[in-house]
């Protein structure tokens, strides 16, 4: 969940020539220094909007290959070569947090000198306090060619927290700037307006012009940053990107935390009493998780009228036909890697039915039967993965961001496993869940306030022209695909049937979080975006492809726009998306 560059001779006579002279026209690509990255962090100076604006470095960079790889493990075409560019680093709003510690809102430019008249904002993740490598990842998944290598000019951001400097071990770790507001606050949604007009100020001043047309992508938590800046900034962007939205995220760790629990009790608790967290990855062997995925595709693939293990018809895979299928797999004896436990069963159903309290209320959607339930990419949330050592990232991630970020006041959170599950095995979802609209001084706003990019008004972006697109994967453990068509359903009648003439939702059958599951879940919905916004021409399709890891290598479907689904024509190579069409 981690994310994202001129001698002195010719330094005098830029410094003093005037703005649009710096790029009435696009500058041809260079490999040498000509000092005008320098300069022009100079030049910028007293022009920046939040005047606390300071440039940290700025340096040339010649064109060539994206050399470093990627944090979020984004593949990147080797072939198209970076153009040469300025790489800006600066920091804002440098303050002391209400807890003792100094943050600051550090941001990450790159200024291409054939540039193509556009900007991107890549957008964050996880808890962000990373400023990003600013390289153009545009949350699509697969190799892709990065936006700076494009000719956008690019910006990254840590949102207002640093994890170098603010992780404190005594507070969670990482998540300990919940206990700022002002912090909380630039990592739900201020910090994303403050870069966005310190960008396009550098933008409009390196270049002589503002941008003809700006972008903003992001998967995750940066997909909750996209739908917040349609939000709350509606005029700031022509077109976003918005992957796997995390737009109920403290609904969302409620979830993460009734997984916990409902895991966790299949824990037998060892002398102590307390439930070892390292057993949660061995609850379900690879064999019971391959059981799973078998009975829903038993029950439900067939339903768009082709037997190919994907479920394109998700809402019609429910409780009501799958569970039955499971039920037929109860062990009559021990476990032998040919059934299922009726407690490992029981406990599938309660997760994927989402938090409730003890009447019944729900207090985040139901998640959706898939096939890509037990992938790798599905277990590492819920369950870790044994051959791998990797925990739970719904204890890890969940277990601290929720007493710490979600919840008014915040509690001292661990950066130990251990203590994080037996944390979440206490938690009352009748008498703690409420903490998540709680304000308590001097934190004015909950966490449900200021992080929920939920609602489906979205009219002032609608009236600037604004598009949206939202992919999601049928199979995301942390957000989901529920709570996104919910929402859908919101907007749609919100603007009598006309949702779609601004915001399009792309459920990805299999796929898990932002990528990867047995799935066609390598697309380019940025490009899709760029088509709609600059030539008119609306989405109804992406095109998907199967990765190497899935079980159909190369195999191509239409991602439909929802609520349409693809459906084989009854004729045609099933591998290819041209022998299915988009129906309702």
């Amino acid at each position: 969940m981690t994310r994202h560059w001129f001698t002195a001779s010719a330094l005098a006579p830029v410094i003093a020539a005037s703005v649009p002279a710096f790029a009435a026209t696009p500058a041809p690509p260079v490999a040498a220094d000509d000092g005008r990255c320098a300069a022009f962090a100079t030049i910028m100076r007293g022009h920046w909007p939040d005047a606390s604006t300071r440039v940290t470095s700025a340096d040339f960079v010649p064109q060539g290959p994206a050399s470093r790889p990627d944090p979020r493990g984004f593949q990147y075409d080797a072939i198209t070569p970076l153009r040469a560019h300025c790489a800006m680093r600066a920091v804002m709003a440098e303050r002391k947090g209400v807890d003792g510690q100094r943050y600051a809102i550090t941001f990450h430019l790159r200024l291409p000198l054939d540039w193509n008249g556009r900007f991107l904002f890549q957008g964050g993740g996880g808890t962000n306090g990373d400023v990003g490598n600013a390289l153009g990842a545009t949350a699509g998944a697969g190799l892709f060619t990065p936006a700076l290598a494009q000719g956008y000019a690019v910006v990254s951001q840590d949102s207002g927290h640093d994890n170098a400097v603010n992780s404190d071990p005594a507070k969670g770790g990482a998540v300990a700037f919940g206990f700022d507001p002002e912090a909380r606050r630039n990592y739900a949604y201020a910090s994303l307006g403050a870069v966005t007009a310190a960008a396009k100020a550098a933008i409009t001043r390196f270049y002589g012009h503002a941008p003809r047309y700006s972008y903003f992508a992001g998967c995750s938590k940066g997909g909750q940053e996209g739908l917040a800046l349609a939000h709350r900034y509606p005029d700031a962007f022509d077109g976003i990107v918005a992957a796997a939205p995390g737009m109920s995220l403290p609904r969302a760790g409620l979830a993460q935390t009734w997984d916990a629990q409902i895991f966790g009790r299949l824990i037998h608790p060892d002398a102590s009493g307390a439930r070892p967290f390292a057993r949660l990855s061995s609850l379900y062997t690879t064999a019971e998780l391959g059981l799973i995925r078998r009975a829903v595709l038993k029950a439900c693939d067939g339903r768009d009228g082709l037997v190919d293990g994907l479920v394109m018809r998700i809402g019609q895979c429910t409780h009501a036909a799958v569970l039955p299928v499971l039920r037929a797999l109860t062990c009559k004896g021990d476990r032998n890697g040919q059934c299922l436990s009726r407690a490992q069963i029981d406990a599938l159903a309660q997760s994927l039915s989402g938090p409730r309290t003890r009447d019944g209320s729900p207090l985040y959607a139901s998640f959706p039967w898939d096939g890509g339930i037990g992938a790798p990419g599905w277990a590492v949330w819920k369950l870790g993965l044994a051959k791998e050592g990797v925990p739970a990232l719904n204890i890890l991630i969940g277990g601290a961001a929720l007493p710490t970020i979600f919840q008014t006041p915040p509690t001292v959170a661990s950066t130990d496993p251990q203590h994080l599950l037996q944390w979440q095995m206490a938690y009352d979802f009748d008498a703690d869940a409420a903490a998540i609209y709680r304000t308590v001084a001097p934190f004015t706003e909950s966490g449900w306030t200021m992080l929920s990019a939920r609602s489906p008004d979205i009219d002032a972006f609608r009236a600037a022209g604004g598009k949206l697109i939202v992919p999601h994967g049928a199979a995301d453990p942390v957000f989901s695909l529920n709570d996104t068509l919910q929402w859908y359903r919101e907007m749609d009648a919100r603007y009598h049937g006309a949702a779609a003439d601004s915001a399009r939702v792309f459920p990805v059958p299999g796929m898990n979080h932002c990528e990867g599951g047995p799935a066609t879940d390598r697309h380019d919905a940025f490009a899709a975006l760029v088509a709609w916004v600059e030539q008119g021409r609306a989405p109804d399709r992406l095109h998907g492809v199967a990765s190497a890891a899935s079980p159909w290598p190369g195999r191509t479907r239409p991602i439909c726009k929802y609520p349409q689904y693809a459906r084989y024509k009854g004729r045609g190579d099933i591998e290819k998306e041209e022998s299915f069409q988009c129906a309702g």
